[in-house]
């Protein structure tokens, strides 16, 4: 079948993604939470921590330990909202900007890996790997939307 190639493709994918993630994490003195937090902020450069969440899927125990550590680490900042003692709102501090930086220069990390990856794409292929994506991740999330279930 072929949902079954397609499954079993990205699930390829993303079991070799998840290696080099752990291991750039690894080298770096970070847990893979922790990174994915540093990376998810990173394009927002201040966010909520409910949202991190969200954009994650960590749980909200491993999704705070990270944090914690994090803020421990100087590479976040956190503060509640004023007028709003539950929510946190976290910021990525630029010793956290920098290890990232360096993070994606670095020889074998999961950037320089994707980097080399796609540079044996053509410019076409490139686009329209890109465009598929985006078309299945669509249809996903608005399937996902139908069924009431959280996609962003």
């Amino acid at each position: 079948m072929r949902s079954v190639q397609l499954l079993r493709s990205f699930w390829n994918v993303q079991k070799n993604i998840m290696r080099f993630v752990q291991k750039t994490a690894a080298e770096n003195g970070l847990t893979v939470p922790q990174y994915s937090i540093l990376m998810t902020i990173t394009l927002y450069k201040e966010t909520s921590q409910k949202n991190v969440g969200e954009k994650t899927f960590l749980p909200k125990s491993t999704l705070s330990q990270a944090v914690d550590g994090l803020v421990r680490g100087g590479m976040l900042h956190r503060e509640h909202v004023e007028g709003n003692r539950r929510e946190i709102q976290l910021s990525i501090t630029d010793k956290g900007e920098n290890l990232l930086k360096t993070i994606h220069f670095h020889e074998g990390s999961i950037h320089q890996v994707f980097q080399t990856a796609i540079e044996i794409l053509s410019e076409e292929q490139f686009e329209e790997l890109l465009k598929t994506h985006l078309q299945i991740t669509n249809f996903l999330e608005a399937r996902a939307t139908e069924q009431g279930e959280c996609t962003k």
